[in-house]
């Protein structure tokens, strides 16, 4: 029988210039699924996250995947180390970085 277990990592966070969230354990998982909801998102700001993967939670490498939102969205990720988490700027038509609120919630499946 498959383990699954759904945590909470960001809740209404605030990000002012990189975001960066909290690091997860997880290397007992077969499969990730990141959902992502923004809340309050300024029209004309554009949301990029790449997911990135560590060994150790303390050096991070990213994954390959990136996920581009205007407001919910999911990522799934396989073949990961021992911990994930999502990284990436908001910026707004002039490219310059602004606040952004987010929720992370990941889903693991092992």
């Amino acid at each position: 029988m498959k383990n699954f277990y759904t945590s909470v990592v960001e809740l209404r966070q605030r990000f002012d210039d990189v975001v960066e969230t909290h690091p997860y354990e997880c290397g007992w998982a077969d499969e990730a699924i990141f959902f992502v909801e923004t809340h309050d998102l300024a029209p004309g700001t554009a949301l990029t996250l790449r997911v990135q993967v560590s060994p150790d939670g303390i050096r991070w490498l990213d994954e390959g995947t990136e996920l581009e939102l205007t407001g919910t969205a999911f990522v799934r990720v396989g073949h990961f180390g021992g911990f994930l988490r999502l990284a990436g700027t908001a910026v707004d038509g002039e490219g310059q970085p602004v606040p952004v609120t987010v929720s992370v919630r990941l889903a693991l499946k092992g």
